[in-house]
C-alpha cells in the first residue's frame, strides 16, 4: 500500500512540475549550484588529496626526511624554527656512522637561488631545481633514472663538473637529441650531462620536471654560502619508529639539545606529511561545505515558498480529496514527496553541474585525477533530498490543515 501511494505520489509530483516548468526550474536552481558545489568541490579534493598523498608517499614507506625545519611547512616558520642553526654535511657523517637502524643517509644542498637558469646552445630552462646530492640519493627512490648512469662518490668528493637531468630539462634543451656527454650550462657553471631521469610518476598542478641533480661537493663549491643542508635516511625494514628514535637522539647529543629542550631540527616521514596536508584539505572541504549549504538554504527557502504557492492554488483540490475520504497523513505524504521530486531533480542536475566541474578543472589541470566519488555524488543527492523534505513540512502540514468545507468554497 505505501509503495502504491508513493508511486502515486510522484506522478502526480512529475505531473506538476511538467505543467509549471519555469517556476520549477528557478525553484531547483539554488539546489542545483548548492549540490552542483559540493559535488565538484568533493571532486577537486579527492583528485588533489589522491595527487599529493602520492608525491608525498613516493618517498617510500621507510625514508626520512631530516632537515632543520619541517619539510611539509604548514604555516609561517615560528620564531624558534627562524633561529635554528642549520643542518651541516658531518650531521649526515655523525649519523652514517652511529645509527645502527639507517640503512642510508643521503645528504642534500640547496640552493636560495630561485631564478636559475640553464642553457644549451640557444636553448634555456628557467627555475631550474638544483640539488647537490650524494651518490647514495638514488637508492633512496626518489628519482629514477632514465638513460646514461648517476655519479659516483669519487665524482662527489672531487668536485666533478657532472649533472643528472630531468625530463623537462632534457626535452627543453636536446629535443630528440642524446644528451649524454654534452654541456650544459647551469647559473654560469659548466657540467656534463650524464643520466637523465623518468618524469616523477606523481605531481599536483605543476608537473614540470626542472629538476639538475649534481654531486653534493660539486654544487658547495659553486655556491659556497649555501647551507640550506637536509639528508634523506632509509631506515631498514620495519625498523622506522626506532631509526627516528636514534636519529633524535643522535642529533640531539651532537647540536648541544639540553634533555628539557625540544629538538631544534623536524624529523618527518611520508606519513606524517600525508597527515598534516589531511589537515589541511579537510578545513577546506569544511569551509567550502558551509559555502555551499548558502546555496542549498537559499534553494530550500524557494522550494518551501513555491510549496506554499502550490497549496494556495491547490486549495479545491485538497478539499475534495479530504471529503472523499483522504486523511491527513495522505495530504502531507503527497506535498512532501512532491518537495523531495522537486529538490531530487535538483540533486540530479546538480551532479551533472558537478561532473563538469571536475571535468574542467581536470583540463585546467591535466595532472589532477579529479573524478566525483560515489561519497559525494550519493550525499548531495541525498541532502538534496532532504532539504526538500525539511522545507516542506509546514506547506504539506498547512494543506493537511485545512478544513474540507472551507476549501471546497475556495475559488
Amino acid at each position: 500500500m505505501f509503495w502504491t501511494s508513493l508511486r502515486n505520489n510522484t506522478a502526480l509530483a512529475l505531473d506538476t512540475i511538467r505543467t509549471h516548468k519555469m517556476r520549477t526550474l528557478l525553484t531547483m536552481l539554488g539546489v542545483v549550484i548548492g549540490t552542483g558545489t559540493i559535488i565538484g568541490v568533493g571532486a577537486i579534493l579527492t583528485g588533489f588529496d589522491g595527487a599529493v598523498t602520492n608525491e608525498l608517499r613516493s618517498f617510500g614507506p621507510n625514508s626520512i626526511i631530516v632537515s632543520r625545519t619541517p619539510a611539509f611547512q604548514t604555516s609561517d616558520l615560528s620564531p624558534e624554527e627562524r633561529a635554528r642553526k642549520q643542518m651541516t654535511y658531518e650531521d649526515g657523517e655523525t649519523l652514517r656512522a652511529e645509527c645502527t637502524t639507517c640503512a642510508r643517509v643521503s645528504a642534500m644542498l640547496m640552493s636560495h637561488n630561485w631564478t636559475i637558469v640553464t642553457k644549451y646552445k640557444g636553448n634555456a630552462i628557467y627555475q631550474t631545481q638544483l640539488r647537490g646530492v650524494e651518490d647514495t640519493f638514488i637508492e633512496t627512490g626518489q628519482a629514477d633514472l632514465n638513460r646514461g648512469r648517476f655519479f659516483t662518490n669519487f665524482e662527489s668528493r672531487h668536485r666533478e663538473p657532472v649533472a643528472v637531468i630531468g625530463a623537462d630539462v632534457q626535452k627543453g634543451l636536446f629535443g630528440a637529441e642524446n644528451p649524454l656527454g654534452k654541456t650544459i650550462n647551469v647559473d654560469g657553471e659548466q657540467l656534463v650531462v650524464i643520466g637523465t631521469l623518468n618524469r616523477p610518476t606523481a605531481s599536483f598542478f605543476d608537473s614540470s620536471d626542472n629538476r639538475v641533480f649534481m654531486p653534493f661537493h660539486s654544487m658547495k663549491k659553486m655556491y659556497p654560502n649555501a647551507n640550506e643542508v637536509s639528508f634523506i635516511v632509509s631506515s631498514t625494514d620495519g625498523m622506522l619508529p626506532r631509526a627516528m628514535d636514534e636519529i633524535s637522539s643522535i642529533l640531539r647529543t651532537r647540536r648541544h639539545v639540553r634533555p628539557n629542550m625540544p629538538d631544534n631540527f623536524s624529523i618527518s616521514t611520508a606519513q606524517q606529511m600525508v597527515e598534516q596536508f589531511r589537515q589541511i584539505t579537510s578545513m577546506t572541504f569544511l569551509v567550502m561545505i558551509v559555502l555551499s549549504s548558502i546555496g542549498l538554504l537559499v534553494g530550500g527557502i524557494g522550494v518551501m515558498n513555491i510549496m506554499l504557492v502550490s497549496v494556495t492554488e491547490r486549495t479545491r483540490e485538497i478539499g475534495i480529496r479530504k471529503a472523499i475520504g483522504a486523511r491527513r497523513s495522505d495530504i502531507v505524504t503527497q506535498f512532501l514527496c512532491e518537495a523531495a521530486v522537486l529538490t531530487g531533480l535538483g540533486g540530479i542536475f546538480g551532479l551533472v553541474l558537478g561532473w563538469m566541474i571536475a571535468m574542467l578543472s581536470k583540463l585546467v589541470f591535466s595532472s589532477l585525477p579529479t573524478a566525483v566519488p560515489a561519497w559525494a555524488a550519493i550525499s548531495g543527492i541525498t541532502v538534496s533530498v532532504g532539504v526538500g523534505l525539511f522545507f516542506g513540512i509546514w506547506p504539506a502540514s498547512k494543506a493537511a490543515k485545512l478544513d474540507p468545507v472551507t476549501a471546497l468554497r475556495y475559488e
